[in-house]
């Protein structure tokens, strides 16, 4: 073998150079145009194979091939018929290209680069479109996914779907092709900062009205994480709507023939509805322990693990619940197991019998199967007037996405799904499509973000009342008609963004407006938001609102069809490849396909297939006597493995065994969060002086005589977390809020002395009516 160049961790020349990202940000929409530069260094003619993750909600819309001074455009066909036609150019000599969707995860996709003779380079370059997610924080959140982790394929579960494409994963530091990654930002109002997971370059303004900027990657990216983005601008998240023109080339009446409209309607709830929280529910946390569970949250603190890190997140929220409701605790691997039978009513008991289970939770069950779990749960009657509230934790390394997306759906009329993807290479198609489906939220948390608030938020909106009776109507100019393309609104939540696609038919004057009106009930309040929009198209959004019409109504007509697989009935899959090729966005069942059908000569001689490594951000587990990890070459951060894209074997490896990160000493805000009782108050005891950084005797002598024990402890407690932990409010805001409500039923005396008394002995400042007292 010719050995010069890149080599792959076996000693195999590398295609791939370098990978070119540019990314523009058109206020809460970016385009993503990825070039990837392959070059054959080898005397043998190559066929390079990567598998490379995507934004589960991407709209891949442009793919193009340069060689030499040729370029070609590939197309969108039927994904069979797209292969056949790949096999047959690459049989008759003939440069050949195809992109396709993994059949199990819309988040993975796989690039076929065929027939590069000795010497020759190919650019290929891939663009699409996507929408960036509201934060807790009014950020818009962008992830250039570049860790694929190895997706765990459970027995049985129709992984036979389409043929296999082997996936070479290296550790991140050995990925041999380079990164370049550059960002333009701009919006109708000013950009007020822009933060990243990685090195930037400072943030460049384009003009004095800071509505403009660019921002790139530092030199020198590894490829141990994937690149995160989070936009912030000066007065964020108004309700607007966008109007895009049809193209002209297009036929009317069609989807890309006639304009659409793009809404962001961000609902405001009655400020009396927001401040009551609901004291009710049955909340059901489910927690992924499979062996990926164990790896360091982030690099710069390895003896924190995911496992460790959701083992804290559950205290914080097993302290939150509200006296009344019910809860129980699943967690899952190869098998899963819970902590009750059935969910239990919240006590001082059963809460306490569920700390001691968590306590001992370790990564340690085996593969990732979530399926199960989710079927018991559902399997088990709701509570009545109990609304369920599902917490799915997880690293997202999963094989049967799909599958589990449609579950969740099928019951999605009897619970709320909160979801959470924990650390680098998280599936984005499973974590925003379980709460997508089930109504609830999604949060992802990387490198050096802290679970606890991110988390807590979502508690936060589990526990606003549920919105109902969700419709919405439009008022449009005469002979003008409407076709929705989105799904109904299932879920509101007060300052989330809701998205709707519409097709509109017909002719208006250019000053026309339209009007679109919400209407929802929350807590028996009826309520409405009304958006009054022009009609008038937008300039320079080009085809993106098409884009991304076409790919809602594309992921719900895919939806559909697997809700209806095993029918004989092929008119939906029909309807979706003939929306994808019509809009030139990728589906299930599509591909981009393009042939240099030039005059060049025939490519001779038999081709060498390369698989290109994909970065993967790994380390060592245990290791577990589980049959649906198979065989495999193991090192150190390394896993060699075979993604399911196509169809044949499809194999998984986990990485050796490890030992047991030792116990570290306990946040001191998660010390006194662990001495609240169900009821909100907490205990004067030696524990408590302790954790408030006092001795017994100290804490006991300033103690007015009037005053009962425990409220004298409850109010030190909120002291010091005032004082002392202000900067971790959405962590113990709610669990500070039981307090106030246990100590106001209580009509304790002296308040505000005890207030006083307790500054004085913990050395705060903390006003009465700051502590809700």
């Amino acid at each position: 073998m010719n050995c010069c160049g890149l080599l792959t961790a076996q000693k195999e020349p590398v295609p791939l150079k370098s990978v070119e990202v540019e990314l523009e940000v058109r206020d809460h929409v970016a385009t993503v145009v990825s070039t990837l530069n392959y070059e054959n260094k080898e005397d043998k003619p190559l066929e390079a194979v990567v598998v490379f993750p995507l934004p589960g909600d991407a709209a891949v819309c442009h793919f193009t091939a340069t060689i030499g001074q040729t370029q070609i455009v590939a197309e969108v066909k039927e994904k069979q018929e797209a292969r056949e036609e790949y096999d047959d150019a690459l049989s008759s000599g003939q440069q050949a290209f195809l992109l396709e969707e993994s059949e199990q995860s819309p988040d993975i996709f796989s690039l076929s680069v065929g027939s590069l003779p000795p010497g020759e380079s190919a650019s290929i370059r891939l663009e699409y479109v996507t929408e960036l997610a509201v934060q807790a924080d009014d950020g818009l959140r962008f992830c250039l996914p570049a860790v694929l982790n190895p997706r765990y394929q459970p027995q049985g579960s129709g992984g036979s779907e389409g043929a296999s494409v082997q996936v070479t994963s290296v550790p991140a530091s050995l990925v041999p092709y380079s990164l370049s990654f550059s960002a333009r930002v701009s919006s109708p109002r000013p950009v007020s900062k822009v933060e990243s997971n990685c090195s930037l370059d400072p943030l460049q303004y384009l003009n004095p009205e800071q509505t403009q900027a660019t921002v790139k990657l530092a030199a020198g990216h590894k490829f141990d994480r994937d690149v995160e983005l989070l936009i912030y601008y000066k007065d964020a998240h108004q309700p607007i709507a966008v109007v895009e023109a049809g193209q002209a080339s297009a036929k009317p009446g069609t989807l890309m023939g006639d304009p659409v409209v793009m809404l962001n309607l961000y609902p405001e709830f009655p400020q009396a509805v927001m401040s009551s929280v609901a004291s009710c529910g049955e909340f059901v946390f489910l927690l992924d322990r499979s062996g990926s569970m164990d790896c360091p949250m982030d690099r710069s603190k390895r003896q924190e693990t995911r496992i460790g890190s959701a083992r804290d997140t559950l205290l914080l929220l097993l302290k939150s619940l509200p006296m009344g409701c019910y809860f129980n605790i699943y967690s899952f691997g190869y098998s899963y197991q819970h902590i009750f039978p059935k969910s239990v009513e919240y006590s001082q008991k059963t809460m306490e019998e569920a700390l001691k289970t968590v306590e001992e939770m370790g990564a340690d069950l085996g593969g990732t199967e979530i399926l199960n779990p989710l079927k018991h749960i559902y399997s088990q009657p709701c509570i009545p007037n109990q609304p369920r509230q599902l917490f799915v934790f997880t690293d997202g390394e999963v094989g049967n996405t799909k599958e589990v997306i449609s579950l969740v759906k099928k019951n999605s009329g009897s619970h709320r799904c909160f979801s959470f993807g924990i650390g680098e290479g998280a599936s984005s198609a499973l974590i925003n499509g379980l709460a997508k489906e089930g109504g609830g939220h999604a949060q992802f948390i990387t490198g050096t973000d802290r679970m606890q608030p991110k988390v807590m938020q979502s508690l936060r909106f589990a526990l606003q009342p549920a919105v109902v009776d969700i419709s919405v109507t439009w008022d449009l100019p005469k002979g003008v008609s409407v076709t929705v393309l989105s799904p109904p609104i299932t879920a509101l939540f007060q300052g989330q963004r809701s998205l709707i696609y519409a097709k509109l038919t017909g002719e208006s004057s250019k000053a026309a407006e339209g009007c679109v009106t919400v209407k929802y009930s929350v807590a028996g309040h009826p309520s409405q938001n009304q958006l009054h929009f022009s009609l008038k198209p937008a300039e320079d959004t080009g085809l993106t609102v098409h884009r991304l019409a076409a790919r809602t109504l594309i992921r719900s007509l895919e939806m559909e069809e697997r809700e209806r697989r095993g029918e004989q009935d092929k008119g939906v899959k029909k309807k979706v490849v003939e929306v994808s090729v019509q809009s030139g966005v990728s589906s299930v069942f599509t591909a981009f396909i393009a042939v240099n059908k030039g005059d060049s000569e025939a490519v001779q001689g038999p081709l060498v297939r390369r698989n290109v490594p994909t970065p993967m951000w790994k380390t060592v587990h245990r290791s577990f006597p589980c049959k649906a990890y198979l065989k495999g070459t193991v090192e150190v951060g390394v896993v060699y493995t075979e993604v399911k894209v196509r169809g044949r074997s499809g194999r998984l490896v986990r990485a050796a065994p490890g030992t047991a990160p030792k116990q570290t000493p306990r946040d001191p805000l998660l010390q006194l969060v662990s001495l609240q009782k169900a009821s909100g108050c907490w205990v004067l005891d030696p524990a408590l002086a302790a954790a408030l950084g006092k001795t017994s005797e100290e804490v006991e002598n300033l103690k007015l005589a009037l005053v009962n024990q425990e409220v004298w402890a409850t109010i030190l407690a909120l002291i010091w977390l005032h004082g002392f932990k202000v900067d971790a409010q959405d962590e113990w805001q709610l669990l500070a809020m039981k307090a106030v409500s246990w100590l106001l039923t209580q009509n304790a005396s002296c308040v505000t002395e005890c207030v006083e008394a307790g500054n004085a002995l913990l050395g705060c400042n903390v006003q009465k009516d700051v502590l809700g007292l």
